[in-house]
């Protein structure tokens, strides 16, 4: 037998059948990868529903949720500082009380933060760090993404510092605080009293500019802050405001409390 009969697909006539041509491994392979991406499209056009499968829009309705509360409660803040002027406005006429009894009420108001403050003030604005910010200093590490954001406890930091240097009000972007104010964060926002806000963040407090400097610069966690600032270029700066009138508070004085799932 000649070396041509012993050939598949020449289409000699030999004691054999003849051999159709072999599929190269190749264009197996190419075969079997557009099948798994069309099996792959297919599969993603159900999930998506004929949506875009790269915005989620649960999350946007959620962030659109959480902005059109935020500015509900904001207006509901301005109207029940309305109600509470009208209440006070009736509260001055003649009640019945003592001249005394009047001097305490408008002292314990003042404390809780509900009157107006008037005085000398400084601010502190604090500010995410560039997103492509790198060590300025020999030593340090690159950055990593939590090391360029504010964090809850550098607010809670300098609101604390301002009241131990002897802050009479503070007022944390637009509305101040009481005693039963909560400084909290959720990502790269800040949620105050029912209200969300984003960085820079600026916190204003009524006192001696002086005292409330010096407190800044004694706070241990303002320190460690500072090398953020210093390295990373998070965002820190302190202004002497002249004389400011803080606004009252204005929400609810209620108590909000976890409760127990039955």
């Amino acid at each position: 037998m000649s070396n041509s009969a012993d050939s598949p697909g020449t289409g000699s006539t030999g004691s054999g059948p003849v051999r159709g041509p072999r599929l190269k491994p190749v264009r197996v392979l190419t075969a079997a990868v557009f099948a798994l991406a069309g099996l792959i499209f297919f599969t993603s056009f159900n999930t998506a529903k004929g949506t875009d499968i790269r915005t989620d829009s649960s999350l946007l309705k959620l962030s659109d949720l959480v902005q059109e509360r935020s500015h509900k409660n904001k207006g509901l803040d301005e109207s029940n500082a309305t109600l509470r002027d009208d209440v006070e406005a009736l509260a001055e006429r003649d009640d019945g009380s003592t001249k005394a009894q009047d001097e305490k009420l408008s002292g314990l108001e003042k404390n809780a933060g509900t009157e107006k403050v008037k005085g000398k003030a400084i601010s502190v604005t604090l500010n995410d760090a560039p997103p492509n910010a790198t060590a300025k200093l020999p030593g340090y590490p690159e950055p990593q993404p939590d090391y360029l954001v504010i964090h809850q406890q550098d607010l809670q930091a300098v609101v604390n510092a301002l009241w131990q240097g002897g802050a009479k009000g503070i007022k944390v972007m637009d509305q101040r605080l009481i005693s039963t104010s909560a400084v909290r964060c959720v990502g790269n926002t800040l949620i105050l009293q029912g209200r969300v806000y984003s960085p820079p963040y600026k916190i204003t407090a009524v006192g001696d500019p002086a005292k409330m400097q010096q407190a800044l610069a004694d706070s241990q966690a303002i320190q460690t802050y500072m090398v953020y600032v210093n390295v990373y270029g998070l965002g820190w700066k302190v202004t002497e405001d002249g004389t400011v009138t803080l606004p009252g508070y204005s929400g609810t004085v209620d108590l909000h409390y976890a409760k127990p799932v039955k």
